[in-house]
């Protein structure tokens, strides 16, 4: 049974760290989403008792 060992490669062992290859240039805070949420679920409302 030892004999059906997986050697990994030493390193980052396949782990891909994709927040070190791209900076956008747009960035929102935390609460600008939730506001921009928040928004879309008033106009959705709105136009649903309007029909």
């Amino acid at each position: 049974m030892a004999d059906n060992k997986v050697n990994m490669p030493s390193g980052m062992g396949g782990l891909v760290r994709y927040f070190d290859d791209y900076k956008s240039k747009i960035r929102f805070k935390p609460e600008h989403v939730v506001g921009m949420i928040i928004l879309v679920i008033i106009i959705e409302f709105l136009l649903h008792r309007m029909a």
